[in-house]
């Protein structure tokens, strides 16, 4: 029966670092060469029996700690944390965790500690979220979460139905006839547009096929709706296509994300892919003119810019926010490294929050994170009007921005000192999340901080964040 070979170059190495060693004495009193033990220290090579038996000689060490007992436990234990649904699409082989494991020890104890940490900090998330008063904290997300979640991980771009949307405003023409092509497109189906004195924006009547939008809407709402109800009608079977492959967990949510999708092959008609992001590039992503030129609100061309992320074709990576005057997020998405509170509101130093005092202007910041990445931002309010009198008026605001890197290419960046340290304000997430200690906003503390409360002390805060 052939001897098991017997692989041991980490707890060689730690042998030798505990005598404080070098490679060359060590192999000296080994009686070996100095590449021999390199080899056995990388497990290129097993160790002889002569190096286990002056081992024991020369330094009295116990054979047996060379053997792959802890070995073995270390790949135990990274099999068992591999088995968490997080690495469900990386799992990797065996071979490779029995080499970690011999080679790089305290790289696989890190990995663990790492993990278990991510699992007690999961944990403490959902204590949490159960204590704020969710229900579902410990279930499934909400439909409305789950919808929301399907366009985030998308990159809020969905490739068919863009390119399907791309085809329909080509095939029919530019957009400036964007809105013929709709109604005609709908009068083939058999489809009758009204426009009528309403408060429904729209409302359509399958039964008879009769498509009543608001005559009070704005231009650019009416043109929308009427490419969506294009979308809900004509490209059906796309949309289911890209529903099943979604695999939402209720009915809810997938009726929620197909309403999600018109919006989505609305916008991108009206403003399609490629004739869209060259206007951008020339007028410098200037909202006012692209919605001048598409015919479309500044709310939609900011947040048709937040989608441009086509392989090959990629636009500048923007982030999108709504707020509403509670501050709380209404519509998000962010292709850069800034991610916005899942719930709640956002930063009160973000200039989102100020566009409601200066109604009408585009409001400019310079903006860096907790992590150092400094951002361009545009805030402005946007009114929904009511259309006629004594009906309650919609009031959000609307921000749009990316890295500073990308400053140059936004008109909004001319006249701005983007290479001043101080022009730069800074701003976190939410409080929750937020480290920084000393900020005068601050609405709680932030969460796994401790805190001390010294009753003769009141500074900004009447705490310390330790």
């Amino acid at each position: 029966m052939a001897t098991q070979k017997l692989y041991a170059g980490a707890k060689l190495r730690e042998v030798r670092t505990r005598l404080g060693s070098t490679q060359k004495d060590f192999a000296a009193k080994l009686g070996v060469s100095l590449p021999y033990l390199n080899q056995m220290e990388n497990n290129n090579r097993p160790v002889s029996t002569t190096v286990v038996l002056a081992l024991a000689q020369e330094f009295g060490l116990d054979v047996t700690e060379l053997s792959a007992g802890d070995s073995e436990r270390l790949v135990s234990d990274m099999r068992e944390a591999l088995a968490d649904p997080l690495f469900a699409e990386s799992l990797p082989p065996v071979a490779d965790l029995r080499l970690a494991a011999s080679n790089a020890p305290a790289f696989a104890h890190a990995f663990l500690e790492l993990h278990r940490s991510y699992r007690q900090m999961q944990e403490r998330l959902a204590s949490l979220d159960e204590a704020l008063g969710r229900e579902d904290a410990r279930a499934t997300p909400s439909p409305w979460e789950e919808v929301r979640d399907f366009f985030h991980y998308c990159d809020n771009y969905i490739d068919a139905v863009d390119r399907a949307a791309e085809n329909f405003a080509t095939r029919e023409g530019n957009a400036r006839n964007i809105r013929v092509a709709a109604t005609a497109t709908l009068g083939n189906s058999g489809v009758t547009v009204e426009f009528t004195d309403t408060d429904q924006i729209r409302h359509y009547h399958s039964e008879t096929g009769r498509l009543i939008l608001s005559r009070r809407a704005p231009h650019e709402t009416q043109t929308f709706q009427l490419l969506l109800q294009v979308a809900l009608i004509k490209q059906d079977p796309l949309l289911e296509a890209t529903l099943d492959l979604a695999r939402f967990h209720s009915a809810e949510a997938r009726a929620i994300a197909k309403i999600g999708l018109a919006n989505y092959f609305a916008g991108a008609a009206l403003m399609p892919y490629g004739p869209f992001q060259q206007v951008a590039r020339e007028c410098r992503h200037d909202l006012e003119v692209l919605a001048g030129h598409f015919g479309a609100s500044v709310e939609q061309v900011a947040h048709r810019l937040s989608t441009l992320q086509r392989p090959g074709a990629k636009g500048i990576p923007f982030f999108f926010v709504r707020v509403d005057q509670a501050g709380t997020i209404t519509k998000r998405h962010s292709a850069t490294r800034l991610q916005f509170a899942r719930f709640g509101g956002a930063c009160p130093l973000w200039n989102v929050h100020r566009a409601f005092e200066l109604p009408g202007r585009f409001l400019r910041q310079l903006a860096e994170t907790p992590d150092g990445v400094r951002y361009i931002s545009l805030a402005r309010d946007v009114t929904k009007p009511a259309g006629r009198f004594g009906a309650p008026l919609r009031r959000y605001a609307i921000a749009l921005g990316c890295e500073v890197r990308h400053a140059r290419d936004l008109v909004y960046a001319d006249g701005m000192d983007l290479d001043r340290e101080a022009a730069f304000e800074p701003i976190g997430i939410s409080c929750r999340i937020c480290e920084r200690t000393a900020c005068h906003q601050r609405a709680v503390p932030p969460l796994e901080r401790r805190l001390t409360v010294n009753p003769n002390l009141r500074g900004v805060l009447p705490y310390q964040v330790t």
